[in-house]
């Protein structure tokens, strides 16, 4: 004990450096009776443990004891909580800087682009009376699981938390929508117009504007059984494009009826179980051949001759020849022969367009369903929607007559950046203060505090630098004018300011600055 009571004062001496007591003979002794706990340490402090002991004093202490709760008594705070082993490749591995696969981060200019775009979705949803609303990013997974099958099922990031209750990251909104309606019942005044703005996540394919998270823009109304509320929501994101610059010679939407699948089938006496299967076969028309297609249709038993006639009414691409098809008398037709003529009225007619195929990959659309796409065709759809009407009796509730929208961030930029409308946004600050002296920084602060209170946005230099470089700062951040408190000026009770446009100079109160 005589050699650890030496190395206890060795350590102890003010003169004495931890470097010198971990070259010394009595450091591996003092470890293995008195091991050093890794969070006790900096992290200089143990870069110099591990380059100074021996590899043998490492392996004995098992890397500085990596269980330093192995004795102590359970329930208290070692043992709750351990801290982990200090491994040397802690030190030298590199942590990979970029963001997870799929994943963005946001610079501040991309902030601007963001705001930019959230500012507008805010607009026109208000401009539409639709009052904003959000939900948790992180869901019950039952929320989101529903038919076998279905895309999203298998996209989804899920786990299961601290208390074995099985969450998922949203994959999209209205599930979290029909959520909350069931939640508020008879409480809320129908109809509800509603819109968010959310961060998405999903794990899949990524290609040009699809990531495995995006922010979405969701229109929703809920308790109006007419297409009367499809053709608004038709009319908002029509709005929405024309606010930015795109025209109908830029995009269209592709508009159908699930109805119409189902009245196909029902003629051919088809189970209603197999409804949903079908969309979703019927929805990944554009990414598989019609050979696949058909061999999918064969898996879930519909016949040659239903397979026929249903890709028969799939390729129709007007309200006329549908009509042929299936008569006027049925629900699909007087639904969409209705909603185009609404369209009309809105000066909608040159943006729409019917086409049969379009049933979207979604389990739970029971009417009316559109997609936004780019009539270059170099992206994915931009947009999509329509009913849900049965959406809420699936999570347990009364079904209420509802319709809404998604529309992603992602597409919609790329498009933009297609036709070079993306727009300027540089930083914009109204002043930027600056003193000439270290001692006048103090002042600067107060010149900078007295123009905030007064709502105007400033960039304080809260260095001594060279005017040159205040100079170019101003330029950057395209401030409009550069406030400089100066010794002679600040006694006087005055700055100077020069207007940056026109390069103006002058002194003036401190008081009568606005």
């Amino acid at each position: 004990m005589a050699a650890i009571a030496n190395s206890s004062l060795l350590i102890l001496h003010p003169r004495l450096t931890l470097s010198l007591f971990l070259k010394s003979s009595l450091s591996t002794t003092f470890l293995r009776h008195f091991p050093l706990s890794p969070c006790t340490l900096s992290t200089t402090s143990r870069r110099r443990i591990h380059s100074s002991l021996p590899y043998a004093a490492l392996t004995e202490q098992h890397s500085l004891n990596p269980n330093p709760n192995e004795n102590a008594p359970s329930g208290g705070r070692l043992g709750s909580l351990s801290s982990p082993p200090v491994l040397a490749s802690d030190f030298v591995q590199k942590i990979d800087v970029n963001p997870p696969k799929g994943t963005r981060d946001f610079l501040p200019e991309d902030m601007r682009l963001r705001s930019w775009l959230f500012h507008n979705f805010r607009e026109v949803s208000q401009l539409y009376g639709f009052e904003e609303i959000d939900f948790p990013v992180l869901e019950s997974e039952a929320l989101f699981i529903r038919k076998a099958g279905e895309e999203i099922r298998d996209q989804l990031y899920c786990f299961e938390d601290r208390g074995n209750r099985r969450v998922a990251l949203r994959p999209e909104l209205t599930p979290s929508l029909a959520r909350l309606v069931i939640q508020k019942g008879k409480s809320l005044s129908l109809p509800i117009k509603w819109f968010a703005i959310g961060q998405c996540w999903r794990y899949e394919r990524m290609t040009r504007g699809r990531r495995r998270e995006h922010y979405q823009w969701n229109m929703d109304i809920i308790g109006v059984p007419e297409v009367t509320a499809e053709a608004e929501l038709l009319s908002s994101i029509v709005t929405f494009f024309k606010r930015i610059g795109i025209t109908a010679s830029d995009v269209g939407f592709k508009i159908s009826s699930r109805k119409v699948l189902q009245e196909v089938l029902r003629g051919y006496s088809i189970p209603e179980n197999l409804f949903g299967k079908v969309c979703i076969i019927i929805d990944k028309m554009e990414k598989i051949s019609i050979d696949e297609m058909k061999k999918e249709l064969r898996s879930v038993e519909l016949s040659e001759e239903v397979i026929e006639n249903l890709l028969q009414v799939l390729s129709v691409k007007s309200l006329t020849k549908l009509e042929e098809k299936l008569g006027g008398g049925g629900e699909a037709v007087g639904d969409l022969k209705q909603l185009f003529s609404l369209a009309e009225k809105y000066g909608l007619s040159e943006w729409i367009q019917f086409d049969a195929s379009i049933v979207r990959g979604l389990a739970y659309y029971t009417g009316i369903v559109f997609e936004g796409f780019d009539r270059a065709g170099k992206l994915r759809a931009i947009c999509g929607g329509g009913r849900y009407n049965q959406l809420l009796s699936t999570f347990g509730g009364d079904d209420i007559p509802a319709c809404g929208f998604g529309f992603g961030d992602a597409v919609i930029v790329e498009l933009l950046k297609d036709k070079g409308l993306l727009p300027e946004l540089s930083p914009q600050v109204e002043n930027i203060v600056c003193s000439l002296d270290r001692d006048l920084q103090g002042a600067a602060a107060a010149v900078a505090t007295i123009l905030r209170e007064k709502g105007q946005s400033v960039d304080l230099v809260m260095e001594t630098k060279p005017l040159k470089w205040v100079f170019k700062r101003a330029a950057r951040i395209n401030a409009n004018r550069l406030i400089l408190v100066g010794n002679s000026e600040w006694q006087k009770g005055m700055v100077v300011v020069k207007i940056l446009s026109s390069g103006k100079q002058f002194e003036i109160k401190i008081d009568e600055l606005e």
